[in-house]
C-alpha cells in the first residue's frame, strides 16, 4: 500500500486524529459486544418474557464503563503496562555500560528538539528497542542489551533517532495505547465466550421473543455479535499490525533526517535481522512497538494485501533498499 506523502507536522495531526478514532471504535465495539450479552444471555428488551430478563443493560453500561477506563488509563499510563511486559528496568546515569547509550540520546534529543525520553534497558540479548509514552514530555525509550552490545556507535545513534521519529511523531501514543487496548479486548471476549459457552442463549430467534420482539431481526443481529465475539481478538491484532506497517516507514525517514546517516540506520537494519533469535523479552501483544518484529514472523518479509493485514512491519530489506537510495546507493 503506498504511503500518503505527509510532512512531519501533518503526520502529527493524522495521529492524534487516529487516536481518537481508535478509542472510540475501540469503546463502540466493547459496547457492541455487552449489548449482545444483554440481550442474548441475560434476556434484555421489550421482547423478552416478563420477568425472565434484566430491564436493565446491564452488561452494556458495565463493559462500556470498562472500556472507557481502559482507554482511559491506556492513553495516560499504557507505557507503563508496556514497560512492564518487557521486564524493562530504567538505566542509570551512572552505569558505565550505557554511557554511550545515553549520550547518544542526549544528542538525538538536542537534535529533534524534544526532551530527553526515559532510557530503558530490557534483559535480552536479541537486538531490538521501542519507544511508548503519551506525548514527547511523557516519553520512554527501551534498548535491549544486546542492541547496545551488537550495534557500533553510528549504528546505535541511528537506531535511537529512529525510535525518536516516533516519539516526534506522536506514534508513542497511538500504538501504547492499541497495546494496552489490545489486552483489555482479549479479556472481555474471554468473559463473553464463556458465559456464551455455559449460560446458552436467551434472546434471538429461540422463543424468548415474540414476533412484535423482532425475533428475526435479532437473530441476524446474534449471527453478527457472535462473529465479533469470535473474531475480537483477531480485529484486534490487525489494528495493530496495520497502523504499524506505515508507521515504521516515516519513523526510517526521521531516524535519517535526525542523523544526516542513512547507512547507519540500513547496517543496523540489517545486523538486526541477521540476528535470527527472537525477544522473548517482548511479548505478542506489543511486538507492533518494535523497531523490527521481536517474533520473527515469516508474514513481515512479504508485500502485498495479506502481508497488509498480518504483517506488524514492513520488510527489513525493502525499508535497507529505501535508506540505500537516500543516501543514493543502490543495493
Amino acid at each position: 500500500m503506498p504511503l500518503t506523502p505527509r510532512n512531519v507536522y501533518e503526520q502529527q495531526a493524522y495521529n492524534r486524529r487516529l487516536t481518537v478514532v481508535v478509542l472510540a471504535g475501540f469503546v463502540l465495539f466493547v459496547g457492541f459486544l455487552g449489548f449482545g450479552l444483554d440481550v442474548f444471555l441475560l434476556g434484555f428488551g421489550p421482547g423478552s418474557e416478563e420477568g425472565m430478563g434484566f430491564p436493565f443493560p446491564i452488561a452494556t453500561v458495565v463493559a462500556m464503563s470498562i472500556a472507557g477506563v481502559s482507554a482511559t488509563r491506556s492513553a495516560l499510563n499504557g507505557d507503563v503496562s508496556v514497560l512492564a511486559s518487557a521486564t524493562a528496568v530504567p538505566v542509570s546515569d551512572n552505569d558505565p555500560k550505557y554511557r554511550q547509550l545515553l549520550n547518544i540520546v542526549d544528542e538525538m534529543s538536542i537534535a529533534s528538539g524534544l526532551p530527553r525520553p526515559k532510557v530503558y534497558s530490557v534483559p535480552d540479548p536479541d537486538p531490538n528497542a521501542f519507544a511508548t509514552g503519551r506525548d514527547p514530555a511523557h516519553a520512554s525509550l527501551a534498548v535491549t542489551e544486546g542492541l547496545v552490545e551488537r550495534l557500533n556507535r553510528e549504528e546505535l545513534q541511528a537506531v535511537v533517532a529512529h525510535e525518536m521519529g516516533h516519539i516526534r511523531n506522536y506514534d508513542i501514543r497511538l500504538m501504547t495505547v492499541v497495546a494496552a487496548l489490545i489486552g483489555t479486548v482479549l479479556l472481555i471476549t474471554e468473559f463473553g465466550t464463556r458465559m456464551l459457552r455455559f449460560g446458552g442463549v436467551r434472546g434471538g430467534s429461540g422463543g424468548k421473543r415474540d414476533s412484535k420482539g423482532g425475533g428475526g431481526g435479532l437473530g441476524i443481529l446474534m449471527v453478527f455479535w457472535v462473529i465479533a465475539l469470535i473474531l475480537a481478538p483477531i480485529i484486534s491484532q490487525l489494528l495493530a499490525m496495520a497502523v504499524s506497517r506505515q508507521r515504521e516507514f516515516l519513523a526510517d525517514s526521521s531516524g535519517a533526517e535526525l542523523t544526516r546517516n542513512p547507512l547507519a540506520l540500513a547496517s543496523a537494519l540489517q545486523k538486526i535481522t541477521d540476528a535470527d533469535d527472537p525477544t522473548k523479552a517482548i511479548k505478542k501483544g506489543t511486538a507492533h512497538l518494535c523497531i523490527a518484529d521481536p517474533l520473527g514472523r515469516s508474514a513481515n518479509e512479504r508485500e502485498g494485501f495479506i502481508a497488509d493485514l498480518l504483517a506488524t512491519h514492513p520488510p527489513i530489506e525493502k525499508r535497507i533498499t529505501l535508506l540505500k537510495a537516500m543516501a543514493y546507493q543502490h543495493a
